[in-house]
C-alpha cells in the first residue's frame, strides 16, 4: 500500500509540475526530451544535441539549463542563470501593475421626481468621482405611474448630464433597461 501511495504522490506532482508550464519554465534535471536544440546565454544557437549533453554544458558554465519552448520539435533550451531571470521576470511584472490605472465605476441613482437642489447635489458628487478620474453610472429608476412619463425622466437625465459637462461626458446616450434609464459617464481627459 505504501509504494502505491508514493508512486501516485510522484505521478501527481509530476502532473501538477507540467500543467504550470506556461507559468514555471522546466529546469536541468526535469527536462526529459531526447534531443533539444541548445542556445546559449549570449543567444547564440549551438546546435541540437542531447538532454544530457546540454545540462553538462550549461553545469559547466555554472549555469542552468531552462526549456523555454517545449512545443517546439526539436524542443528548446536555453542555458541562462534562472534565479537572476525569474528576479528581473518578478521586477517587471512589478513595474508592469505600477504603471497600471485601476479604474472604478461610481453609481448615482436619481429619480424622475428629483428636487433641484437635490440633483446639483448628486451633480457635485459626480463631479468629485469624475475628477478622480472614476467613471460615473447614473442610474435613473422610475417606480408605478412614473413609467408612464418617461419624457420627464429623459429631461432630468439630460440636465443632469449637462451639469457633468464640463467635467465628463456620456460614452453613450442614456437607454432603458427594464425599468432604469442608464448611462455611464467618463471623465474628460
Amino acid at each position: 500500500m505504501a509504494d502505491f501511495i508514493s508512486v501516485f504522490l510522484f505521478y501527481y506532482k509530476r502532473k501538477k509540475r507540467c500543467s504550470n508550464i506556461s507559468k514555471e519554465l522546466l529546469i536541468n534535471e526535469e527536462i526529459n526530451a531526447k534531443e533539444i536544440r541548445v542556445i546559449s546565454e549570449t543567444g547564440e544557437q549551438l546546435g541540437i544535441m542531447s538532454s544530457k549533453q546540454a545540462l553538462e554544458l550549461a553545469r559547466r558554465k555554472n549555469l542552468d539549463l531552462a526549456m523555454i519552448s517545449p512545443n517546439a520539435k526539436p524542443a528548446v533550451c536555453k542555458i541562462m542563470d534562472y534565479g537572476k531571470f525569474k528576479y528581473e521576470q518578478s521586477r517587471m511584472e512589478k513595474e508592469a501593475k505600477k504603471k497600471q490605472k485601476t479604474i472604478n465605476v461610481k453609481e448615482i441613482r436619481l429619480r424622475p421626481a428629483i428636487g433641484e437642489n437635490d440633483l446639483k447635489t448628486k451633480a457635485n458628487q459626480a463631479i468629485k468621482f469624475l475628477k478622480k478620474g472614476d467613471k460615473v453610472k447614473v442610474e435613473l429608476r422610475f417606480r408605478g405611474r412614473e413609467l408612464g412619463h418617461k419624457d420627464i425622466g429623459r429631461e432630468v437625465m439630460m440636465n443632469f448630464i449637462d451639469m457633468l459637462s464640463e467635467f465628463g461626458e456620456p460614452g453613450k446616450p442614456p437607454k432603458f433597461e427594464g425599468n432604469n434609464m442608464v448611462t455611464v459617464i467618463d471623465p474628460k481627459k
